[in-house]
C-alpha cells in the first residue's frame, strides 16, 4: 500500500526532470517551446484540473462554486503578479520566481493527491497517479520555459530541481497527514484559475511577442490538443 504511491511519486519526479532537461537542451528553440507550453498550461487547466475538481466534488460542492474558486485563483494570482511587477522595493530577480514557485506548489499538491488517494482507495490512487503522470513531463517543460523566458537559466535549473523533488515529497506528506477529501476539489479549481492566468496572460503574450507568425499560434493550439488527448486517455 505504501510502496505503490512512492513508486508513482518517483516516476513523477523523473518525468518532471526529463521534461525540464529536454527544454534546457532545446533552449535555442525557446519561442516555439513557449508557444507549446502556453497551450499545455491552458490544456492542463481546462482538460485536467477543472474536470478533476468536478469529479472530486461529488455532492460536496456545486459546479458553480468550483468555477468561483477558479476565478478566485486567477484573481489572487493576477493581483500578486501585478503587485510584484510594480513593487519598486522588490528586487527584480524575485519576480522571476513567482510562476515557477506556483508550478512547484502544484507539483507538491499533485504528490499529496496521490498519497491521499491511496489512503482512501487503491483504485482511486491509481487513477490520480496516472492523471498526474500524464502532465508531469509538461510541468518540467513549463517550469524551465518560464525561467528561460525571463532570461534566467540559473533559476531554471534551481526550480527544476525543486519541482522535480516536489511530487515525491508531496506523496510522503499525503501519506502522513490527513487532508479532508472535501478540500481537494476547491484546491484543484484554484490551481486551474492560476494556470489559466499563467497560460493566457504570461506565456501566450510572451511567445507571440517574440514571434508573431502563425506557427507560434499553431504551437499553442497543438499544446492544448496534446493535453486533451493525454488527459482523455488517462481518464
Amino acid at each position: 500500500m505504501t510502496l505503490e504511491p512512492i513508486v508513482f511519486g518517483t516516476a513523477a519526479t523523473l518525468s518532471t526532470l526529463a521534461g525540464g532537461l529536454l527544454t534546457l537542451r532545446l533552449s535555442h528553440r525557446i519561442v516555439l517551446i513557449l508557444g507549446v507550453t502556453a497551450g499545455v498550461v491552458l490544456g492542463v487547466a481546462v482538460f485536467d484540473l477543472l474536470p478533476e475538481a468536478i469529479t472530486l466534488a461529488r455532492d460536496l460542492w456545486h459546479p458553480r462554486s468550483l468555477v468561483a474558486f477558479a476565478a478566485l485563483g486567477l484573481g489572487v494570482y493576477m493581483l500578486v503578479d501585478r503587485t510584484m511587477h510594480h513593487a519598486a522595493w522588490l528586487p527584480a530577480r524575485w519576480r522571476v520566481h513567482l510562476a515557477p514557485a506556483t508550478l512547484t506548489l502544484h507539483s507538491l499538491m499533485d504528490g499529496m493527491g496521490i498519497g491521499i488517494a491511496f489512503q482512501i482507495d487503491t483504485r482511486a490512487g491509481w487513477l490520480v497517479a496516472l492523471a498526474v503522470l500524464t502532465h508531469d513531463l509538461a510541468d518540467g517543460v513549463n517550469t524551465v520555459s518560464l525561467c528561460l523566458a525571463a532570461k534566467s537559466e540559473e533559476a531554471a535549473r534551481r526550480w527544476l530541481v525543486l519541482n522535480g523533488a516536489a511530487p515525491i515529497l508531496g506523496v510522503l506528506l499525503g501519506l502522513s497527514i490527513a487532508v479532508p477529501p472535501g478540500m481537494l476539489a476547491p484546491l484543484m479549481a484554484v490551481f486551474a484559475g492560476v494556470f489559466l492566468y499563467i497560460g493566457a496572460c504570461e506565456l501566450l503574450p510572451r511567445s507571440y511577442a517574440r514571434d508573431p507568425r502563425l506557427r507560434t499560434t499553431l504551437a499553442s493550439l497543438a499544446g492544448m490538443a496534446l493535453m486533451f488527448v493525454v488527459t482523455s486517455i488517462a481518464h
